[in-house]
């Protein structure tokens, strides 16, 4: 197979679309993790995406009746835009259908490089069976994102020109990993040529399907799929990728939101470009694999595979990118409610800089602060600075893991309601669609009354919600029922400490 593979790789037809992408020595990052850190660029392709490749290569394979019945893809993103473009390349009609929620500008995108764009369904899975239907009844070709050889070989050409590009030894190349295309091309080659080298793939670890078929020896469906990471939220890895994963992958690293987001920022400061999400796990994976096996010394790749990023989605990741870092402590504290008080606060931080201060009154005697503090040494600091808070008698509760302060608490601070009784909290995803929260209050009827609600999006392809209902404890049984049936992911916050110390 992996003979194959590398014939089909070295005689890959991607280059009439396709650009050779730069490797890139990231200095900054280099210098702060000891290691020499190297960034494949192929966020300058004429999408913005590795997808290009592999659409190009299967398209330019096709028979002259198949060219003449068209091609069908099923795609929200950089895979409909490399069908598009390949298409229209070579005078071939292509049809792309993507869900109805599909942000305008990738629509247009789409459109713009030739495609005829088919809105169907709210999500993949429902564009993608109706991309199925049209196939058959209208005899297209069906382009695979994945999980089919000449795409595979196609995505492989960069581990071609990698190796190609540096000549010197590279103990790892770290891939971001979806349905597994992209990997699998540039593991059998890599391995091929230098086996020596390490490819390991990243994924996140809220879509980790890689990961779990490699521990349990098989193709597994993952039950839930986060979607900041859009460009690798996949809930199981190619079948055909997974066999070459299996012989070549050497091992698989899953990240944070947060780390991805801090990865993104270093790729702005070593290169000036914005990557998306699925483009920086890669090296978010790298500083993790650093950091782990305390590497020093070592050359390490990491594969930029794009950037097609909503622009309203930057605020998010700017503002996750400090925690992914670990620049900065969450913390609920604690000082007495009396003038001065928060000057001695400052006092004992002992010259750590306060990134955000939320306060509201609540008694005579306590005044609860949340804020965030920067640091200078990731957790050794945090932990220091929790220690010295504490000695001076400052009750101090942690908050930088806490996904419920990190996305709403920190907003809706101060709001407490003392003669509110009953209520339970609950932390949501809505469906970033016309009438998703319309649904739920329509489910709900008027069985219990909302008593807190903060919604807030940006960019994403769900809205997160906190919500509080006024439930007896009799009902709270009927309660998880309406929501398991609802079918929106959520978890139950009500003991969460940052709900308790500042809403509750």
């Amino acid at each position: 197979m992996q003979n194959s593979y590398v014939k089909k790789i070295l005689d890959a037809k991607v280059y009439d679309v396709a650009i050779e992408t730069p490797l890139e020595k990231a200095s900054f990052l280099s210098k702060r993790l000891n290691n020499t850190v190297l960034v494949k660029r192929e966020d300058l392709q004429p999408v913005f995406s590795f997808k290009i490749r592999g659409a190009y290569n299967r398209i330019a394979r096709l028979t002259e009746k198949e060219r003449q019945a068209g091609v069908i893809a099923a795609s929200a993103g950089n895979h409909a835009q490399g069908v598009a473009l390949s298409a229209a390349k070579l005078g071939i009609k292509a049809t792309i259908v993507m869900p109805s929620t599909t942000p305008g500008i990738k629509v247009e995108s789409v459109r713009a490089r030739g495609g005829e764009v088919v809105l169907h369904g709210d999500t993949f899975d429902e564009a993608s069976k109706h991309a199925r239907f049209l196939e058959k009844e209208h005899g297209y070709t069906f382009v695979h994102p994945y999980d089919e050889p000449d795409v595979i070989a196609g995505q492989g050409t960069v581990g071609m020109e990698i190796l190609r590009q540096y000549s010197g030894h590279i103990d790892a190349i770290f891939v971001p990993v979806g349905g597994g295309g992209l990997i699998a091309g540039m593991a059998a080659y890599i391995k091929y040529l230098r086996p020596e080298t390490k490819v390991i793939g990243v994924e996140s670890e809220d879509s980790a399907c890689l990961k779990a078929a490699m521990e349990a020896g098989e193709r597994v469906i993952l039950p839930h799929v986060g979607i900041f990471a859009d460009g690798i939220a996949v809930a199981q890895i190619g079948e055909e990728t997974f066999k070459i994963c299996q012989q070549f992958v050497d091992e698989v690293v899953t990240v944070s939101t947060d780390e991805i987001c801090a990865a993104e920022k270093d790729i702005f400061t070593d290169c000036r470009a914005i990557s998306e999400p699925a483009g920086a796990t890669s090296l978010a994976g790298l500083k993790k694999y650093v950091e782990e096996n305390s590497c020093q010394d070592k050359t390490f790749v990491a594969v930029n595979s794009g950037a097609n990023v909503n622009f309203d989605r930057l605020r998010h990741i700017s503002e996750r990118a400090e925690a992914g870092e670990k620049r900065e402590a969450i913390l609920a504290v604690t000082i007495p409610e009396r003038p001065g008080s928060f000057k001695q606060f400052c006092l004992a931080l002992n010259g750590h800089d306060i990134s955000e201060f939320n306060y509201r009154y609540a008694d005579s005697d306590d005044a609860r602060i949340f804020v965030g503090v920067k640091l200078k040494d990731g957790d050794k600091d945090r932990k220091n600075l929790i220690e010295r808070l504490e000695s001076k008698d400052y009750p101090v509760v942690d908050l930088s893991e806490n996904e419920l302060a990190k996305l709403h608490i920190r907003h809706t601070v101060g709001g407490r309601a003392p003669e509110l009784s009953n209520e339970i909290v609950f932390r949501f995803q809505f469906p970033e669609r016309p009438g998703a929260l319309m649904r739920f209050l329509d489910r709900m009827q008027d069985r219990w009354n909302c008593s807190l609600f903060h919604y807030r999006n940006h960019g994403a392809a769900f809205g997160r919600v906190m919500m509080g209902l006024q439930v007896d404890d009799s009902d709270r049984s009927a309660v998880k029922e309406f929501l398991d049936d609802l079918g929106y992911e959520y978890w139950e916050e009500t003991d969460n400490p940052a709900y308790k110390l500042f809403l509750g």
